[in-house]
């Protein structure tokens, strides 16, 4: 670490810790340096957030100081921190991450939070004594973000959570591991957006009440921040020339997986939500709503399909 920092002592103080690698982060050119300290730190000695406030004057370890050292060499070689640490917390979850997926971010919990409220309109609108378990489907879903969050917030929803990336899957089976028994209804299968239902769950055409999504939805002229661009899976990123190829793949597919009512939620960028709303008006969708992230940007389109006493 930084002067005042001596790595084979085991007598500094976690307090001192922070300060040290907050020090070397902040020369480093790292913004919001002492929060990125304190998360390693607690990392490094295994302490729950916050922790460190009441335990900063315990000492630290020799392989706890190496550890953060190991960390801030990465971080300060533009390693995202959410990659370094190996770990994320989305929403209720703490989620393994590394650079097989995606870091979940702000924005996707905002999606999750209206497929929440989704699954919650279409359960109020059931007929009493119905005993038909929801079914949500996570198309691409990376680290499991979406799908597990749904799975740990609505019990007993069927979710069935897809991703052409053996690797990605891979991290999601971790993930999915580590939320226990709120994951027993969840499956995870390999394939390209529709065609892995196609292959893994024909049994669902026409019976899923919604799909959701976080595409890739970045178009390849467009510029990204090195720490992206970088170290993030450009698949999971880049859709094409326009960057809205993989959304208009989903909405002219959704229609025939959803029951009627049935919902699709995807996320976008905000220049894209006006022309993908009227782009799901003409793929089968009469009701389209665009949502906001707290930003205040737009960021969700919500397509639902005709109630069946419509159409």
């Amino acid at each position: 670490m930084g002067a005042g920092a001596d790595p084979t002592a085991d007598t500094l103080a976690r307090s001192a810790l922070v300060d040290d690698t907050a020090t070397v982060l902040a020369a480093g050119g790292v913004d919001n340096a002492r929060a990125e300290a304190t998360w390693m730190v607690e990392d490094a000695v295994g302490s729950g957030p916050g922790e460190l406030l009441a335990t900063g004057g315990e000492p630290v370890t020799v392989g706890a100081v190496r550890r953060v050292e190991a960390m801030v060499a990465r971080r300060l070689a533009g390693e995202p921190l959410q990659y370094v640490l190996g770990h994320w917390s989305f929403r209720t979850l703490d989620l393994m991450v590394d650079a097989r997926v995606l870091i979940p971010r702000p924005e996707t919990e905002e999606v999750v939070a209206v497929t929440l409220a989704e699954l919650d309109r279409l359960a109020a609108g059931r007929a009493p004594g119905a005993v038909r378990a929801p079914v949500v489907v996570d198309l691409g879903t990376g680290s499991g973000a979406i799908a597990l969050s749904v799975a740990a917030e609505r019990p007993g929803t069927e979710v069935v959570a897809t991703d052409r990336s053996s690797d990605a899957l891979a991290v999601a089976a971790a993930n999915l591991a580590g939320i226990g028994t709120a994951g027993s209804t969840v499956q995870l299968c390999e394939g390209h957006w529709f065609e892995a239902l196609r292959q893994h769950r024909p049994d669902l055409t026409g019976g899923v009440d919604v799909i959701v999504s976080n595409p890739p939805y970045v178009a390849t002229h467009e510029a990204l921040p090195a720490e992206v661009a970088d170290f993030e899976p450009a698949g999971a990123l880049v859709a094409g020339e326009r960057g809205t190829e993989a959304l208009e793949t989903i909405l002219r597919g959704a229609a025939h997986w959803l029951v009627p009512d049935g919902v699709l939620v995807v996320e976008c960028a905000p220049h894209q939500a006006g022309a993908l709303a009227a782009f799901a008006r003409a793929n089968g969708f009469p009701d389209v709503e665009v949502v906001p992230d707290l930003a205040g940007r737009d960021r969700a389109v919500v397509a639902r399909r005709a109630p069946a006493t419509d159409r």
